[in-house]
């Protein structure tokens, strides 16, 4: 399977954008994982395969929703009140092989290209 992200841009602060990542087959576990220049590539959020149990980060304090429509192999990240701190390219993945959700890149096998999220304070 691939994964195809989109929906970035430049915000400012306060906010508010969807991301998308569309894959070309089913998939079970997805992810969004962000990386900042210079920083690890770290958890955002993760849904289970028909999207009843969606987990995140710390960071993310309620402000971001995960969400999925299998019947388009979509998975969505609804981002508000972003934040200057956000910045980053963010990449959904997949997990192909299990189905227990997952919090760290070693798990996540299918990743797609990211897309850049810039938030102007």
């Amino acid at each position: 399977v691939q994964l195809q992200a989109s929906g970035g841009g430049s915000v400012q602060a306060g906010g508010s954008l969807r991301l998308s990542c569309r894959a070309s087959g089913r998939t079970g576990v997805m992810g969004w994982f962000r990386q900042a220049p210079g920083k690890e590539r770290e958890f955002v959020a993760a849904i289970s395969w028909n999207g009843g149990t969606g987990v995140a980060g710390d960071f993310v304090k309620g402000r971001f929703t995960i969400s999925r429509d299998n019947s388009e192999n979509t998975v969505y990240l609804q981002m508000n009140g972003l934040i200057p701190e956000d910045t980053a390219i963010y990449y959904c993945a997949a997990r192909s092989r299990a189905t227990v959700i997952g919090r760290t890149v070693r798990q996540y096998d299918v990743w797609g290209q990211g897309t850049q999220v810039t938030v102007s304070s």
